[in-house]
């Protein structure tokens, strides 16, 4: 949907955000007026992402705490990294990005809906993965030293984060390459969903006990009291680190050699502003542990977290999602749910993993009628196929929904652990192709490239819904890797049979036959190529054929190969970048059966692709529209009949 071009809150002269051009503008306000500032701000946010979408529940979380960040630090000299970044809009705002170009949020145009170097110095460190931020944050604390400059370096972790074992890594390696790190543990109790595991756990011990902070509170202000006492003070903190904590337990932190400060109210701006003050003037790394509450100031965000972490355009009063028209299919992601639901009802051997996005992949409706057979890992994608692998090696045939663009994080196990070893896991991997509003971090056009270089690997992606429902079937009766990639939001209203077909593994699906152009089309595209062959018919008298290809790998070669050696022109179609795609595995096939058959790929070229208000949008931008690629085909064609003409004179 895209922002109207009239403004979401109507400005006026009293507007204290109207004011703010930049942080300098957050540091001159009296005190007394930041509680108004913060309102305007989530007034501004909800009607936003009311109209476009976006994450309302963590941005609305973290207004005092980013407000008190720029009340403390000074950007770009001083540099904030927010892990995953999708609640950077309050820093958006108060870094000159207000006005029609935050109205224009996740739209083309408009302002990223994360933090993006290119949009602006700001934004020292883009992400839009969770687990990112510490480890990207101790790498520019570290050049500072190396460098010999003075500026801060603030990490944003969610407590999500710390499932991550990218952040535990970087934990792991704070104290021996730098002194000074400032991380803000943002402790909301939910990722996507609600956290999992022991460290959620930990964090709610840690964060629900009253006493831990005031014991080591009054043990630092006796040390400091002494003589001497801040060296006493640095003593003891080595000592009790490395004893059993045989009078004041340690928290976890602590043990890996960083300072520990908090529980605080993220919402009370004096107390974030004194401890941000505290962890400026630290002389060795500080956790600042800040609790917050998601949705805070939209009562809907607040009773539906996960529903409003990340959301399509809703009413702003009552929390309900904009409905979509009356006819609307469902979305392949509530297909592959209850497709899976009722595999595993009839087999418990079977069983569904997801890495903290049990609503986004549909595996929250396994989790309700087979909640045996579900598992959530939390934000840990490259745990989730290791986990996986193990299961397949008693009888277990896991299925694993992670989108194709977080898939990526898991890659090194699927090659060393999964396909390696030849075993029986199942990757549906939701969102392939592009996810328009989120941009570049969250496309999922690369996954065929890296797949298709992996041995045992068998890799497909269905035409529309039912198909959907025919791969999964076929996957689970497969005794090695599979891999089903599919598109974001709804399908095409096929209507999912009520007993699901086997498919022949490597086998396409011949729709229509032709004799001057052969169209092998995957996935969505199907639908493309069908209707452009119609319109060559039509207009030009081209016998134009159709090919579902089902699998990229392997490839049916030999239906390839056949009407290669009959048809002038072959054109492949795919929602995937072409270095490495479905197109490059046509032309491989070709080349080694030393077929000279043209080939004109269709696909996304070599770049990332930005953001914008939809797909078709950015596929026009990008050459993909429907008419673009008709013309590209009738090109093609006339191109090589104009050099045949030539040749033969």
């Amino acid at each position: 949907m895209n922002s109207p071009d009239a403004p979401a809150v109507p400005s006026s002269p009293s507007r204290l955000l109207d004011s703010i051009r930049g942080p300098a503008d957050v540091k001159n306000l009296p005190t007394s007026q930041l509680p108004r500032l913060a309102q305007e701000i989530r007034d501004e946010i909800i009607a936003v992402t009311s109209k476009n979408g976006g994450h309302v529940g963590p941005n609305l979380g973290v207004v005092e705490l980013t407000i008190a960040m720029h009340r403390v630090f000074s950007t770009p000299e001083d540099q904030f990294v927010f892990d995953v970044a999708h609640q950077g809009y309050v820093h958006k705002l108060l870094t000159g990005r207000g006005g029609e170009f935050f109205r224009k949020l996740r739209q083309s145009g408009g302002a990223s809906g994360f933090l993006y170097r290119a949009e602006s110095g700001h934004d020292s460190y883009g992400a839009g993965h969770a687990g990112t931020a510490l480890s990207a944050a101790l790498g520019m604390a570290t050049a500072r030293d190396l460098r010999g400059t003075s500026e801060h370096v603030v990490a944003v972790c969610g407590d999500a984060a710390f499932t991550c074992g990218i952040t535990l890594e970087a934990l792991n390696n704070v104290v021996t390459s730098t002194k000074r790190l400032i991380v803000v543990l943002n402790d909301n109790e939910w990722s996507i969903a609600k956290n999992v595991g022991a460290m959620a756990r930990y964090l709610n011990r840690l964060s629900t006990n009253p006493t831990y902070n005031k014991i080591h509170h009054d043990l630092e202000k006796f040390f400091t009291g002494l003589p001497h006492g801040q060296e006493l003070h640095r003593v003891y903190m080595k000592w009790k680190r490395e004893t059993k904590d045989f009078f004041v337990e340690s928290s976890l932190f602590e043990k890996f050699g960083i300072r520990y400060v908090g529980p605080i109210d993220g919402h009370n701006l004096d107390e974030l502003v004194k401890n941000l003050e505290f962890a400026k003037q630290c002389d060795a790394p500080i956790i600042v542990h800040v609790l917050t509450k998601k949705g805070r100031g939209l009562d809907a965000a607040i009773k539906s977290p996960e529903k409003f972490h990340g959301t399509s355009p809703y009413d702003p009063v009552t929390g309900e999602s904009k409905k979509a028209p009356a006819g609307t299919p469902p979305t392949y992601q509530d297909v592959f749910g209850h497709a899976l639901a009722r595999f595993a009802k009839s087999n418990p051997h079977i069983v569904g993993i997801t890495a903290a996005m049990p609503s986004g992949t549909g595996l929250n409706i396994l989790a309700a009628e087979c909640p045996h057979q579900f598992f959530d890992v939390g934000i840990a994608e490259e745990h989730a196929v290791l986990f996986a692998a193990g299961l397949a090696t008693k009888g277990i045939h896991p299925v694993v929904a992670i989108y194709s663009t977080f898939l990526q994080r898991g890659f090194d196990p699927v090659v060393h652990d999964v396909c390696l070893q030849n075993l029986p896991v199942t990757f549906c991997m939701d969102r392939a192709g592009l996810c328009a509003n989120d941009g570049p971090t969250h496309h999922g056009v690369f996954d065929l490239a890296y797949l298709r270089c992996v041995p045992n690997a068998v890799i497909m992606q269905p035409q529309h819904e039912d198909e959907l429902v025919d791969m999964l079937h076929t996957c689970l009766h497969v005794n090695g890797p599979t891999f089903v990639r599919y598109p974001r939001g709804s399908g095409f209203g096929v209507r999912v049979k009520e007993q699901p077909a086997q498919l022949t593994i490597g086998q396409a699906e011949l729709l229509k036959p032709g004799s001057n152009i052969i169209l092998w089309a995957l996935g969505p595209m199907v639908q493309e190529a069908l209707a452009i062959a119609k319109r060559l018919e039509i207009e030009h008298q081209l016998s134009v054929g159709v090919v579902n290809a089902r699998f990229v790998k392997p490839l049916d070669r030999e239906l390839l190969l056949s009407q290669a050696a009959v048809v002038p022109l072959l054109v492949t179609m795919e929602d995937h970048v072409l270095s490495g795609g479905f197109g490059s595995a046509v032309l491989e096939a070709l080349q080694e059966a030393e077929c000279q058959t043209a080939v004109e790929r269709i696909g996304w070229p070599d770049t990332f692709v930005e953001h914008g208000s939809n797909v078709e949008t950015l596929r026009a931008a990008h050459g993909l529209s429907f008419d673009s690629m008709y013309q590209r085909i009738l090109d093609r064609w006339f191109n090589r009949r104009a050099a045949a003409v030539e040749a033969d004179a």
